[in-house]
Order: C-alpha cells, then structure tokens, then sequence
C-alpha cells in the first residue's frame, strides 16, 4: 500500500527466489477483518509422544490415542548431505542489494585457538563478552574450524527468548535425527538426545543456574560453546564449564578494523579521531563497524558535492557555489552513532527502522518489507541497515544491534509505534493464513509475529492469533504456540469473541494434554466446552470431550502406574521385660530398629478402577484405613508409681530433718536453764518491779500504789520467760489489752512460785523458741509516775 496515498498497489509478479520463497506479496497490508471467511484448511498430523495430533486450522485441533504401527521408533539421524543443508538453513538468508564490506576477524586469534582446543577435547565452554564484542563472529570461525570433530557435526543453535532447556533439546533433536512429523515427549526426549554427540554452538544464551546443568546433563556426549553477556545468570559450580572472557579490541586492531571498512587508508586526524573513539568505547568492535559507516557516509556526502562544485549551476538553480564540506562526526556522535546513520540512511530503511522499534527489535524478513514499507525495492534496506552496524544476526533473522533501538527511540522512531504493529499484524495475519506458507517459514518469524500480536488491537490480535497458532503446531514450535494462543484468548476475551476464545481454550488444552499437564488441561478443556455448549457448537463439544476422556484416562493410568505410599505400623518382635524400671526413652532405644521403623508399603488397590477424582482421592489418603495386626504386648515399666513414690520421701526426710533440728534446739535450751539455779545468775526478787527484765529501773522516790489498784508483780514476774546465757533482753512496751486466758490464781503468801522446769516436747518446733514454763502470760500495768514527785 502506498503510505502516502492509502491506495493499494496491483499485484506485481513474483521478484525473483528470495520473494519466492516467502509466498505471494499481499495487495495490501490492511488485510481481512475479523469476519472475513476462514482461510483454506492446511491439515497436518503429528506424533507427538502417545498421541496422534491433527492440527486443524478451521474446527481446532483433534487429539487421539496413537495407532498401533505408528511412530514410536528412533529416526534416523542425518547423513553428511543433509547435515549441509541444515547448516545453511541455520543462518541468516542471503540479502539482495549491495553487500557491505565484509569485517575480519581481528584480535581474536589467541581465544579462537583455545577455543577450538578445549571444544577438541570435549569439554564445554561459557565464551563471555559485552553485548557488540564480536561474540558471533568468533562463533562462526570457531564453527569452521571444529567441522568434521564430532560424529553428528557442529549444530547451530540461538538461545534468545529461551529460559528453559526443553525447546533447545527438541531443537537440537530436529537438528540431528530425521523426524519431521514427530516431537517425542520430554522421557523419550531425554533418551534420544543422550546419544548425540555434536558441537553445539550456542549463540545469545539467556539461561543459567539449574536449568543450564539440565541442558548439559541431558546431553553428556556434546560440547558446547555458550556465549552469553556478562548480566546472564551465572552457571552454577557444578557445570565444569571453562570460562573464556571476551573484553575489547587494541588501538592497532581498531585501526585496522576501520580501515578495512572504510576501504582506505585513515588520515591523521582521522585516526586521531579513532583512538579517541577506542578510549571511550572501550575498544568494541561494533562501535567501530559503526564508525566506518559514519566515515564511508562523510565520504559520500563530501564526493557528491565535489561533483557539484565542478558543474555550473543553471539559470533558474538556487545554490551555493561555496562546497559544503561535512567534518568528522563528533566523539558523542561516535559512541552513539544510530541516529545520525539512520538520518543519512534510504527512506525505506528509515521505515524499516520504524517497523523495527514497534516490534521490540525485531526487523521482519525482507521479503514482507515491500509489502510493509510500500516501496518494492525495500528488501534491500536490510542489507544497508547490516552494513551500518544497526542490525545484527540472530539465529535465523536479524534485530536491531545492542543500544540501536533505545537511541532510534530517543530520536522519535517510536512515535508511529500503534500504527507500524496493526500494520504490521495485518500483513502476517494473511500471509500465516496463506495455503502456499509452510508451516517452517512461519515458524522462523515466530518472534516477529509474536510482537506484531503484542503491539496490535483486539481485533488484528485475534485474526493473527487465529491464523498463526495452527502453524506454530505444525511446525513442532510449540512455545511460540503457547505464547500466541494466550495472547489470543486474552485478545478475543476484550473483543467479546467466544467463539474464537472457546478456540483458544480448546487448542491450550490439547497442548497441556500432549506436555502432560493434566490439571491445566482439564481445566482448559472445560472451559472450552463450556464457551461452545453456551454456542450449541455440537462438533467442537464432542472434540472437546474426547479430549477430555483422555486426560481422564491418563489421569487413572498415573494413578495405577503410580501407586500412593502410606505407613503402615508394623508388626513388632517380642521384647523381653526389662529387669529394671527404665524411663520410656530408655525403653525405645533399647527396641531393635526394625521394631522403631515402620515400613512403606503400597496402597492396595480397590477391585475395581476409580472412575472420580474423589474416589481417586479416596484411594490415595483413605478416612478409614485398613486395621493392621495387633501388636504383641510387651510390658512397661511403671512410671506412675515411681513419680508418687518420690514426692513422698523427699517429704519425709523433710519431716526428719525438721524434728531433728528442734530436738537439738530444745535440749540446748534446757540446759541452759538448769544451770542458772546453781550459778550467778539472776535471782528472782520479792520486789515486783525489779523482776522485770525490759522495765525501767526505780529509784526510791517512786511513791506506793494507790489503795485498791492491783499488783501485777506476780504475773508479770511468772509472765516474762528465761533469756538464754549472753542474750540481751528486748525492751517492750507493755500492752494495755487484757488477754482472753485467765490469770491463774496466786497463793495466800504472796510470794510467786519460782517456776518449774519441763522436758523438751518431741514435736517439732514452732518459729519461736519454746516457753519452758507452761504458765499463761497474765496482763501487767504499771503504775504511773505522778508529776509532783519528779
């Protein structure tokens, strides 16, 4: 379509092999709508593990059973012929147009030697450098030179977009064994892949860790040459894998390098200008493929107008007659030179840069760039963009190089981003579609049509989902299969679509069911069939369904194949009593282990197969389990009678000890008060108030007791007990309130009966000492002093 104009242009014969090979060029980029008529069937059938896949692109894909005689057997792997051809199909294809000069291969000799020694030994290597450190090229003289090492060849492999190992080993499979029609499931997979023994160069690695020692334990009999940048996830210790690191060029190599991309010999203040450049780029090869472009376009620029000066500008021309001479780009322009190459460029490169930033990167195959561009010599902006250093080789196609596509943005080649992806879109709807495109030609635009899908609208997004998913099956490319199906079903989910998304369900289903993932696809699968019972879509319910019996019936036949495990008790040996009470840990560790382990044993199986997931369930964790023997007793110990039994002697030494402290306390006590009697000490005198220990001593002004008061000289006397030898005697006030124990009576003399002493009491002693005399204390007063007599 003309981009100027809207209009579309007739439909041109074909341009040679290279438009040949991609199919007919569309009329017009806008392509069909949504509910233009399905595009002709293109039926494959595939083995894929256990089943036999149909992939239908017009009623959705038919899963069975695979038929007896059908498949199963290990291809065989490729001869020498067919090994050259896939090495060819490897590589980027040839691009029309003038090809650039061609960069050498410089300063790389001593790790393109090592390389090759280490590969010759079988040992795999991780080749690191930064992203336009020439890490491919080196790659491909690496390739040239292990040719004819390894039985199955050297095998070219890309990594990018790749974060799992299963889709480079059915790479790797493909690229080996003759197996066009077959993708063995991942045990068969890991079998078959065991026994190769190849170079395998892997280019633009994004994957590390565990998921790299998967890739390198599958395959034991392969070396490997991983590059990858310095930010890629690291392998992990136990990969054995020789580092090789790959830094920037020298001032010499630089010069050297741009000399034989500009065709000539540098100036002084060119090279001046170049080791200026080195320094601030760190020597990377890129960036001096880049400035080579800059220098050949100067040259360009200032012979153009040096052809002018010499013609003599006509009557009507308005020019000037002073040369325009273009100076050498400055060091900012140097270290990012994209905008001012594409600014020089073609304008059908400029708009395949355009197409390029709204795909993420990826520049579509040349042939569809006349068809997306609108020019019918577009397919040679490839070539130009190659020879400027903004495309670089990847795998099969090209991207934009490293740092290209941030600085086309900065420079406004990402403002027609929306328009350039519906386009875009459009275009790869009807040429997916197309019954002349096999199935391996969609699948090398995978990544660019899986871009165009992500930067479309609802409705471009379903159509290409549509028309590209059936091919993606086809061609075994079943990552970029799931990838397209899930951006469709969100797609037709926006656009209200429930047919095309009951589609997308059924298709995700079959695929989860051919990858062994049975709960998604049940859970697909039922989604599936409920969007077409709501349709009354009776043909693809009844393909839904059997569908779905299948994964039924895998799902009973891991269970059988699988059994659950439970613990059972197991039926213990007789044990001798002990001779001795034991604590219970002593008890289980003197058991035999065979006694303290109990057994795994399989779960037995119902008499007939369960046919739901509950009864499934059942089978697995039972509610009520199957009784085992009953264990032969064995005594215990007691531990009952020995926990009471110990409380009650530590009590009763207590007891002992308590009595036996007071016993000791009492006689001491007694002795004491035998010997005051016979010794000097004090002796109990008639007057009443001197026999008071804690009373104040009077003098002889203190006058008589009133008539009629009460002497309690007596009780007092009897009332206050012994001090012990040396004991100082407390003072105490004496308290006024009467006690509730009556006085004992006093003898008619009235002199107090010296008390007598008693033996100790056996029972043990209280907190005080104990009283020797068992006379109750009688209540004392004193007589107060009168105020006249002081």
């Amino acid at each position: 379509m003309d981009r100027t104009q809207g209009q579309a242009h007739p439909q041109e014969p074909s341009k040679g092999a290279a438009g040949a090979a991609e199919g007919p060029v569309p009329p017009a980029p806008a392509g069909p709508s949504a509910s233009s008529p399905a595009p002709a069937a293109r039926v494959v059938t595939l083995t894929a593990g256990d089943f036999t896949l149909t992939v239908n692109p017009v009623d959705g894909s038919e899963i069975e059973p695979r038929r007896p005689g059908t498949g199963g057997g290990r291809p065989p792997k490729r001869d020498a012929a067919s090994r050259t051809a896939r090495d060819a199909a490897a590589r980027p294809p040839a691009l029309p147009g003038a090809a650039g000069p061609a960069a050498p291969l410089l300063g790389r000799e001593e790790e393109r030697e090592r390389l090759v020694r280490l590969l010759a030994r079988g040992r795999s290597v991780r080749l690191t450098g930064p992203a336009g450190s020439g890490r491919t090229a080196l790659l491909d003289a690496v390739a040239a030179d292990c040719a004819g090492m390894a039985p199955d060849g050297v095998v070219r492999l890309s990594g990018h977009g790749h974060q799992q190992p299963g889709e480079l080993l059915q790479a790797l499979y493909a690229a080996v064994f003759e197996a066009s029609l077959e993708r063995p499931e991942r045990i068969e997979l890991l079998a078959r892949v065991r026994d190769i023994g190849a170079i395998v160069l892997l280019d633009d690695l994004e994957m590390g860790g565990s998921a790299l020692d998967e890739l390198l334990r599958a395959t034991p009999e392969c070396a490997y040459l991983l590059a990858a940048t310095p930010d890629t996830r690291a392998p992990s210790d136990d990969s054995h894998l020789e580092e090789v690191f790959l830094g920037g060029l020298g001032r010499t190599e630089c010069l050297q390098l741009l000399e034989a991309g500009l065709g000539r010999a540098l100036t002084d203040e060119e090279t001046a200008w170049a080791g200026d450049l080195r320094f601030a780029s760190e020597g990377l090869p890129l960036r001096f493929v880049q400035a080579a472009a800059l220098l050949r376009q100067r040259d360009e620029l200032n012979r153009l107008s040096a052809e002018d000066d010499d013609e003599e500008p006509g009557v009507f021309e308005e020019r000037p007659r002073d040369a325009a001479y273009v100076p050498l780009p400055t060091l900012a322009e140097g270290a990012a030179p994209a905008e001012l190459l594409a600014s020089r460029a073609s304008e059908s490169a400029r708009a395949a840069l355009r197409i390029a930033c709204a795909l993420g990167g990826e520049l579509p195959h040349h042939a569809h760039l006349p068809a997306l561009v609108g020019d019918t010599h577009a397919d040679a902006a490839v070539a130009e963009l190659l020879a400027a250093g903004l495309v670089t080789p990847v795998g099969t196609r090209y991207r934009l190089a490293a740092g290209v596509a941030r600085q086309l943005e900065e420079a406004g080649y990402g403002d027609t981003a929306a328009e350039e992806a519906r386009t875009a879109a459009r275009h790869y709807a009807w040429w997916t579609g197309h019954a002349s495109v096999a199935p391996e030609r969609v699948a090398a635009e995978a990544e660019a049509v899986v871009a165009a899908l992500a930067g479309a609208d609802v409705v471009a997004a379903v159509l290409l989902a549509r028309t590209a998913a059936p091919a993606f099956a086809a061609s075994r490319h079943w990552e970029a299969w799931e990838r397209v199906l899930r951006s469709g079903a969100e797609a037709a989910r926006k656009a209200g679509e429930v047919a095309e998304q009951a589609y997308f369900h059924h298709e995700l289903g079959v695929l989860a069911l051919c990858e062994g993932r049975l709960d998604r696809a049940r859970a697909e699968l039922e989604a599936s069939i409920g969007l077409r019972g709501a349709l009354a879509d009776k043909r693809g319910t009844v393909a839904g369904r059997r569908a779905l019996a299948l994964v039924a019936d895998r799902e009973a036949a891991g269970v059988q194949v699988s059994p659950p495990l439970r613990l059972e008790p197991p039926a213990a040996a007789p044990v001798a009593p002990p001779a001795a009470p034991r604590s219970s840990e002593a008890v289980t560790a003197a058991l035999p282990v065979a006694a303290r382990v109990a057994p795994v044993v399989p779960v037995t199986k119902r008499a007939q197969t369960p046919a739901t997931l509950s009864e499934v369930f059942e089978e697995a964790f039972p509610l009520n389990p199957k009784p085992a023997p009953a264990p032969i007793a064995r005594p215990e110990p007691p531990p009952a009678r020995q926990s009471r039994r110990k409380p009650a002697l530590l009590a009763a030494a207590g007891a002992v000890t308590v009595a036996v402290l007071g016993t000791v306390v009492a006689l001491a006590m007694s002795s004491s008060d035998s010997e005051s009697p016979t010794g000097g000490g004090p002796a109990v005198s008639s007057t009443p108030t001197s026999s008071l220990p804690g009373a104040p001593e009077s003098s002889g002004n203190v006058p008589a007791p009133a008539p009629g008061a009460t002497d309690p000289a007596p009780e007092s006397t009897a009332a206050q007990p012994e001090q012990p030898p040396g004991a100082t005697p407390s003072s105490r006030t004496p308290s006024r309130r009467p006690s509730s124990t009556p006085p004992p009576s006093r003898p008619s003399g009235g002199n107090p009966t010296p008390p007598t002493p008693t033996p100790p009491s056996p029972t043990p002693p209280q907190p005080s000492p104990p009283d020797p005399t068992p006379t109750p204390t009688a209540p004392t007063t004193t007589a107060p002093v009168p105020s006249s007599t002081v």
